[in-house]
């Protein structure tokens, strides 16, 4: 068995202290998070690759240095409200969770969300709550949230996820074109998201977030 804590402390030490993330919240988070927790069974040797993994129905955890950087640019408080959007078997949750003051962790697929909310309960994880539903659609029961994090391709964001977001409040997501893509932040103010770019990733573009199709007579 693969003594999961040295692959931990690896994997922070190569992939995400070499990328310019130097804040403590964030190595804090992911050395105390078990990735290998969070990945299917068949996955858990490779839990701490430097790539994405799949999770099966064309879905991945994406490389822990698309998620570093992107907590890094997103500069989460310890009072943050926080929508993790797709969140898979949420690992993102849990690592989201020891940053801020609160998760909501939204995912379409039902087993994922099931198998999500066990993992996090058996690790104690008691301020975030998986919510199955149209990740599109968000959370607006729940918001406004200070933080949301799409954790996968987009390649539009609908206006009723930016509307749950409060003002002063940033956003993030992968925008894909074709293979490629980058990681956009969006801040709110006077009630407008403006979006900057972040750095280089990709990840699969998540249900819901495909572009609208148009028809051109």
């Amino acid at each position: 068995m693969s003594d999961f804590s040295t692959l931990r402390v690896m994997m922070v030490d190569t992939q995400v202290r070499p990328s310019d993330v130097t804040k403590f919240p964030i190595i804090e988070a992911m050395l105390s998070v078990p990735r290998e927790a969070y990945v299917p069974d068949a996955k858990r040797a490779v839990a701490y690759i430097g790539e994405n993994i799949a999770l099966g129905a064309g879905r991945v955890l994406m490389e822990a240095r698309t998620l570093a950087k992107t907590l890094d640019a997103l500069d989460i408080l310890p009072t943050d409200r926080v929508l993790d959007i797709g969140c898979g078997l949420g690992y993102s949750a849990a690592v989201l969770a020891r940053m801020a003051g609160s998760v909501t962790a939204l995912e379409v697929d039902a087993d994922m969300a099931a198998t999500a909310a066990a993992t996090l309960a058996a690790h104690a994880v008691t301020n975030a709550k998986v919510s199955t539903g149209a990740l599109e659609k968000g959370a607006t029961e729940a918001g406004p949230f200070d933080v949301i994090v799409i954790e996968g391709g987009v390649a539009e964001v609908s206006e009723t996820l930016l509307a749950q977001l409060a003002e002063g409040g940033r956003i993030s997501a992968v925008f894909m074109d074709g293979p490629l893509g980058v990681v956009k932040v969006g801040h709110k103010a006077d009630g407008r998201v403006s979006w900057r770019f972040a750095f280089n990733a990709t990840a699969p573009i998540l249900p819901g977030f495909a572009k609208a199709a148009t028809f051109a007579l």
